[in-house]
């Protein structure tokens, strides 16, 4: 087949069928990819279609620890990503090693880590949470219990604000969401007047105390569909427009400005999630490669949090 003429879409759904395969594509996929998605969501909403589905093939279109989940809660069936190199900035900024370390350091604290991570850092972790559901795991944790937060210290520093609590904040961070400039979010706001200004938790602190919303990728797309409000301003990666266009197509979508210049899209176009297109996602499916493998220990050690998560949420 000549691969100029392939049509991919064609040929990744003939492929889907013969594999018995699910795709799960993340919100911040190209929009190609999350039309022939078989499920499109956050980190939250794709580990339980992971863990629930019954394909024998799982095709991630999201960043390698998402990947990573998918094989954790389904050791038996073949996990595929588009693009190995698919990482994220957030999960790098905690090296396993040094997080084995700063747990050894402070052992009276349980560690609540956030799913942007490793394998081996969720196997190091006590409970893995999303952006969607770490408010509501913090608040479970009885008062005196000490936590370390990791590994992004803006959405720790965002849930300590919120419950009171005090955490152990590991220092890393979304190359992404630490992007937007709050200045230039002002004034736009101040050029489009009614506009609300929606925020994902990963943003930094200044941004968040001008937002009028904050939530993750799956409550920010809730909360334009039931608030009012006619023009929304976006602090979150660019990927998510394409679903909210969808929802809400009479109502004005801007994307927040980021600190260098405003024609700059890259900056909050996350690299990595948009390494993936539909040629490698045909490429994966018909090689049966790249497949996520996972060393077995570190593989049980890392589904308690998981399932822990699971269960508080």
């Amino acid at each position: 087949m000549n691969e100029l003429t392939i049509d991919y879409k064609a040929e990744i759904l003939k492929l889907k069928k013969e594999l018995n395969a699910v795709i799960l594509a993340h919100f911040y996929q190209v929009p190609e990819i999350q039309d022939i998605a078989d499920f499109v969501g956050d980190s939250l909403d794709l580990s339980r279609k992971a863990k629930a589905t019954d394909a024998d093939v799982i095709v991630f279109a999201g960043v390698h620890f998402m990947g990573e989940t998918a094989k954790i809660l389904n050791p038996n069936k073949k996990v595929l990503l588009p693009d190995l190199e698919a990482g994220c900035s957030l999960a790098d900024s905690c090296p396993p090693n040094l997080f084995k370390s700063f747990r050894e350091e402070h052992p009276d604290h349980i560690a609540i880590t956030y799913i942007n991570c490793t394998a081996a850092v969720k196997a190091l972790s006590d409970i893995i949470c999303t952006s969607s559901n770490a408010e509501k795991i913090v608040n479970q944790i009885p008062k005196d219990q000490k936590i370390i937060f990791a590994p992004d210290r803006n959405l720790g520093g965002y849930l300590v604000r919120k419950t009171g609590r005090e955490m152990l904040l590991w220092d890393g961070s979304c190359i992404v969401h630490e992007a937007f400039n709050e200045e230039k979010i002002s004034r736009l706001k101040s050029l489009n007047p009614g506009a609300k200004v929606i925020a994902h938790p990963e943003c930094e602190e200044m941004l968040l105390d001008k937002a009028d919303y904050i939530g993750s990728t799956s409550a920010l797309l809730k909360y334009i569909q039931t608030d009012d409000a006619q023009c929304y301003i976006v602090a979150t990666e660019i990927g998510i427009f394409h679903q909210m266009k969808k929802l809400v197509p009479g109502k004005k979508l801007i994307p927040a400005p980021p600190k260098e210049t405003p024609e700059c899209e890259g900056c909050f176009n996350c690299r990595f999630m948009k390494l993936n297109t539909m040629e490698k996602l045909y490429l994966c499916m018909k090689n049966q490669s790249p497949e996520i493998l996972i060393p077995e220990n570190v593989r049980i050690n890392a589904l308690k949090p998981i399932e822990r998560m699971l269960e508080m949420s």
